[in-house]
């Protein structure tokens, strides 16, 4: 039976809800906040927009939160305007999510209430934050004491920290040896091997298909047509360095790294692999299509998504290539780590829905910060459990920001 933690936002949210009420003040509050920054402050339409769908999500009526409606009350459109010459609500909400993003990626936003407008919806999510830490209690002033007193008791004092800082030191590297960290215990499975680790990197951008040699023809492509297949994704490579680095440090083994296409089902069954990418990876699509998030694209449209199967009707994690990267503010990504019955050995996925999301999956498995994030919601034993770890990161001005966990699964 697996276990789940899905940190979302509540679509609809309702006074029956338990303790509601004080989340939606807060909620209003952050939603103040934002309004009066300098990000919506001097702007009509977005604030306009983003209190709206607030409002009514906050009200109950997140399901009615369409573009035409939006169009009709927000921006004052006809109610059969066409949506398609006049996309103003969509370029509104691209806007809306970039000044969202900067806004919480600028220091001191990190304790608030985190309002998100998902791609491809218009209901907002809200993500409460962890209780901020404590500041250090107040030190009240010394009295005034004899000297000999107060170096008597510094003494003392210096004595005591010393002691109980081997103390500390010693139990320290006890717990070290006894309690695998979080990067051994996700990473474990797979380093405990003894066969060789691989790691199959994704085709490259826009690469295309090599011209077919006939018998006693053409001899061959050309060198540009080699040439043209032989790049790699910058989020691919930057991932493939980290990965590299992160296993020579921590297993003391190298990687055998290949592209995807070279490798055959009959390698794949000699040890553990790695698969970086995911739409332009085939053993990515292969191997994970019967888990419970998947990646799916729409062969019309090309816009792919991440799919719950759990939850068919979630279609929050949405990414399209289509429109400018200017204004695309957020990205997801999916790590996997299961134990694959076709393979019988270790699969490990780390792919984002584009590029930014790829490389945040890359940090995301190679920074001990983001796995001990991670340890802190997994169940006990949960390195010997297959899991699956949906990420998002915002993206400002051409930067990924850091990984964000959105869901968990444990099995």
């Amino acid at each position: 039976m697996g276990s789940t933690t899905i940190v979302r936002s509540e679509p609809a949210v309702s006074d029956r809800e338990e303790g509601i009420r004080p989340r939606r003040d807060e909620i209003r509050a952050q939603l103040a906040r934002l309004l009066a920054s300098s990000l919506f402050n001097h702007s009509k339409h977005y604030p306009s927009l983003l209190r709206h769908v607030v409002s009514e999500t906050l009200e109950g009526r997140g399901g009615q939160l369409k573009e035409r409606a939006l169009g009709v009350e927000v921006f004052g459109r006809d109610p059969d305007y066409d949506t398609n010459a006049d996309p103003v609500v969509r370029t509104s909400a691209c806007e809306v999510r970039k000044r969202i993003a900067q806004y919480y990626h600028e220091a001191g936003h990190e304790f608030e209430v985190r309002i998100d407008l998902p791609a491809g919806t218009y209901v907002p999510e809200f993500h409460f934050p962890a209780t901020r830490p404590r500041p250090p209690a107040a030190v009240k002033p010394s009295e005034t004491v004899p000297v000999w007193v107060r170096r008597t008791a510094q003494r003392k004092w210096v004595l005591a920290a010393v002691a109980g800082s081997v103390v500390v030191l010693v139990t320290g590297a006890f717990a070290l040896r006894s309690t695998p960290g979080a990067v051994e215990s996700f990473w474990g499975p797979v380093w405990g091997s003894a066969d060789s680790v691989m790691l199959a990197i994704g085709s490259p951008p826009l690469a295309e298909p090599l011209p077919p040699v006939a018998v006693g023809a053409d001899p061959g492509p050309t060198f540009r047509d080699v040439m043209k297949n032989d790049g790699m994704a910058f989020s691919d490579a930057l991932t493939m360095a980290r990965l590299t680095g992160l296993t020579r440090e921590y297993a003391k083994k190298k990687l055998d790294i290949r592209r995807a296409a070279a490798f055959t089902l009959t390698d794949l069954r000699k040890g553990p692999v790695i698969l970086v990418g995911a739409f332009n990876n085939s053993w990515t699509m292969r191997l994970d299509d019967d888990l419970r998030f998947t990646y799916q694209m729409n062969t019309y449209t090309h816009v792919g998504m991440i799919r719950d199967r759990q939850n068919p009707s979630n279609h929050s994690w949405v990414h399209d290539p289509s429109v400018l990267y200017a204004s695309i503010s957020q990205d997801y990504a999916v790590v996997s780590r299961f134990l694959d019955p076709l393979t019988e050995k270790m699969v490990v996925v780390v792919a984002g829905m584009g590029r930014d999301g790829t490389i945040a999956a890359g940090e995301f498995v190679t920074e001990p910060r983001y796995l001990e994030k991670l340890a802190s919601r997994a169940p006990a034993h949960w390195d010997r459990k297959n899991l699956q770890v949906v990420l998002a990161t915002d993206i400002v001005k051409g930067n990924t920001g850091p990984p964000r966990i959105l869901a968990t699964y444990f099995w």
